[in-house]
């Protein structure tokens, strides 16, 4: 009879739960969400923007009509903004200790995901709580660095990976405005596969694992970014990453077909092979004024026990 080896000890199961993105109403609220659309207020400035996943009815009560700026899609890459009063000169708003400047892009993106806040916020729970020297954090897919300069503020050594060099651009800037202009972070401007295989060859280690891959994506040197081909060969690679002493893995998505539980087996599979932790996985929201609470994607963690 041949005696089985036992399997290196691996999370099997994951819990499950949801998370709400919390901000000061002073800085970002999501006044309404419906038919297609989320409105938004930003520091004092009102953003009606495309929302494909609400679905529901519009609040009435809500200020629709009243909005400074509307973002209309258009046929081919980019869209189209309408004004009705121009932005401030200097937008920022502020979560927590980190600053973020703000401007309409030709995307409709503003330079913050609002339902990240979520992230920052478990994020700061974990650093907090480690008792060890600062980590060492790689944060791919890092775009204008939210989780980077929270992260920093804690002490962390962050390598900030990003394709787009104007982004990374926007990301030193908010660091700056943070109070974090002579903190531990290396910007780098990279494919984040490439970089990874490179760091694995070079044998570096990191303590923490940040990724929030889009869909589809380039590199500045014509790389092509697929979810679902790609993710789980870079989770590998963050698991060959991974120093003795590694803490956690969070990883983000909106990629249609996927769930908290396939990513999760992923996660799992991938990543946290041989390695002591618990995984938590669910969706994220972020609550309106009007009483919806808008689905904005999902998560998973992996953190050592």
């Amino acid at each position: 009879m041949v005696k089985r080896s036992k399997r290196k000890s691996l999370p099997r199961r994951y819990q499950a739960g949801e998370l709400v993105a919390r901000w000061d109403p002073q800085q970002y609220r999501l006044l309404d969400c419906g038919e297609g659309r989320r409105l938004e207020w930003l520091g004092g400035y009102v953003v009606d923007r495309p929302c494909p996943v609400a679905r529901w009815p519009k609040t009435p009560r809500q200020p629709w009509a009243e909005a400074d700026a509307v973002f209309h899609r258009t046929p081919g890459k980019d869209g189209m903004w309408e004004f009705r009063r121009p932005p401030p000169e200097n937008w920022v708003i502020s979560w927590e200790m980190v600053s973020l400047f703000l401007k309409c892009t030709p995307f409709g993106h503003l330079g913050v995901f609002p339902e990240q806040a979520a992230i920052w916020r478990w994020l700061s729970e974990v650093l907090s709580q480690r008792k060890e020297e600062p980590p060492r954090i790689l944060n791919l897919f890092a775009y204008t660095g939210g989780a980077t300069l929270v992260a920093a503020s804690y002490g962390a050594e962050v390598f900030h990976i990003d394709a787009a060099r104007n982004v990374l651009m926007w990301a030193r800037k908010n660091a700056d405005r943070s109070g974090l202009s002579e903190a531990k972070i290396h910007w780098i401007c990279e494919d984040a596969v490439r970089f990874v295989e490179r760091e694995v060859r070079r044998g570096r280690k990191y303590d923490g694992f940040i990724l929030d891959p889009p869909s589809y994506g380039h590199g500045p040197e014509g790389e092509v970014w697929q979810f679902r081909r790609d993710l789980p060969r870079l989770l590998e690679l963050c698991g060959r990453l991974a120093s003795p002493k590694v803490s956690f893995l969070v990883l983000t998505a909106h990629t249609q077909g996927y769930s908290p539980e396939t990513l999760a087996a992923v996660v799992r599979e991938h990543f946290a092979e041989g390695k002591q932790g618990e995984l938590k996985a669910g969706q994220i929201f972020l609550p309106a004024e009007s009483g919806r609470k808008l689905p904005s994607g999902f998560y998973v963690y992996w953190s050592s026990v």
